[in-house]
């Protein structure tokens, strides 16, 4: 080598270089590929993906190989780099050696492939997978023996090497990644993502019709305005009771509605073989759970009971998909007839308003895991009933009753009022 022309010397040198920035980008590269990209990928045959997945199955062979590799070459480079140095500046050419070189490989075999690697993974680990996994074959004895060592080491320090890393996650994981906004997934359908992770923490008393709210038939009434009810009714299914709603003799399905009326007049004989049985279920049922039932007994609607067995509310198929998809129409103005801005930007919400709608509908954060009404809410934060209008503040939002009826309050002024503020006062 002593007498090797300084231009082989160099050349060889570079060349060594440019080997060592292969080895580290190849392994920051290889470590930073997205797990789940590479397993679609695999799924769709990409080539440099199934040969990266092959390498990954054994991340402590690819990582014993890349270092044997970059090690070798590292070490070869200081060798030619000292006899160029002694050859230039003799004895003092060591050191000049050694820190030239050092600087040298720092940017461009450590720093510059590295952070390229960093950047673009997949640019580099599927092209260097076609040099790499020829290479493991080749060298599988050394890099075999090196990892028997290794490992063994490993053990002695109670870390199994063999342990495959966790791919699974966690539901608020897959929360985070669905919600980033970076995700190459369309706004809205990151919202429904999101809101069909959401279902196993909302119950159906969350988003049921009240009682005292749900459209029906009361058998007591006169024929003429059960007629009425059929005809000007919204929806296809009715629940029926007589004189108290909680009393449920049954649910109208309106497709048989059409042997009921007769000349203008009601057989209420033909109204009770057309009623359906009713189906029951609990308050604290989740919304996931509850879907998969609707689904398995193909119902579409259930009457909600509490503790004690009493109806206190209905729901039906259509709820629940408005917590996946939204509510079918957007626009506020359109939508809520319980929610009216105001010029001052304040808000007038009735009190029947369920806390979930104000809180999606105004973006706000009033708490959900106590009453479920903004009635309900103003009263237990008042502790009381007021005897005229009053004034609270929940969070960081004001609310000032505008209407109270008995023991209802029917009506509030809502405003979002400093973000600072994180205590309820009265």
């Amino acid at each position: 080598m002593d007498n090797a022309p300084l231009g082989l010397l160099f050349a060889v040198l570079a060349a060594l270089i440019l080997m060592s920035g292969f080895f580290s980008s190849s392994e920051t590269s290889m470590m930073s590929l997205n797990r789940y990209r590479l397993k679609h990928l695999r799924k769709q045959n990409h080539k440099g993906a199934v040969r990266a997945s092959v390498l990954l199955d054994r991340p402590d062979r690819l990582i014993g190989l890349i270092l044997i590799g970059n090690n070798l070459v590292n070490i070869a480079a200081s060798a030619i780099a000292t006899v160029i140095a002694i050859r230039l500046y003799g004895d003092a050419g060591i050191v000049v050696a050694t820190f030239l070189l050092t600087l040298v490989i720092l940017i461009f075999a450590e720093v510059t492939p590295k952070t390229i690697a960093a950047l673009h993974p997949e640019r580099i680990a599927f092209p260097a997978s076609f040099v790499l996994l020829p290479l493991m074959r080749l060298l599988i004895p050394l890099v075999a023996a090196t990892n028997w060592i290794t490992n063994g080491l490993l053990r002695l320090l109670g870390v199994n090497p063999l342990e495959g890393n966790d791919d699974q996650v966690s539901r608020e994981e897959l929360r985070s990644i669905v919600s980033d906004p970076g995700a190459m997934i369309p706004q809205r359908h990151r919202g429904m993502l999101v809101n069909i992770l959401d279902l196993e923490s909302v119950t159906v008393d969350d988003i049921m019709v009240p009682r005292n709210e749900f459209y029906g038939i009361d058998l007591a009434d006169d024929d003429e305005v059960i007629i009425n009810r059929i005809q000007q009714s919204n929806h296809t299914l009715l629940p029926v009771w007589r004189e108290d709603s909680n009393n449920i003799e049954g649910v109208l399905h309106l497709r048989n509605a059409g042997g009921i009326i007769e000349g203008g007049g009601l057989r209420r004989d033909a109204l009770r073989e057309a009623l359906e049985k009713a189906y029951y279920i609990p308050e604290s049922t989740p919304l996931h759970t509850q879907l998969r039932n609707f689904q398995q007994k193909k119902l579409r609607l259930a009457l909600v009971v509490d503790e004690y067995g009493d109806v206190i509310g209905l729901i039906a198929v259509a709820d629940i998909l408005e917590e996946i998809v939204g509510e079918f129409t957007s626009n506020l103005s359109d939508t809520s007839d319980e929610i009216f801005p105001q010029r001052d930007g304040s808000f007038v919400i009735e009190g029947s308003a369920s806390v979930r709608d104000v809180n999606k509908a105004l973006a706000w954060e009033l708490p959900t895991d106590g009453p479920k009404t903004v009635s309900g809410l103003v009263l237990e934060h008042l502790e009381s009933f007021p005897d005229g209008n009053a004034g609270i503040r929940i969070n960081q939002y004001g609310l000032e009753i505008l209407e109270i009826e008995g023991n209802v309050v029917r009506a509030v002024r809502g405003r979002s009022l400093n973000p600072g503020l994180s205590t309820t006062d009265e």
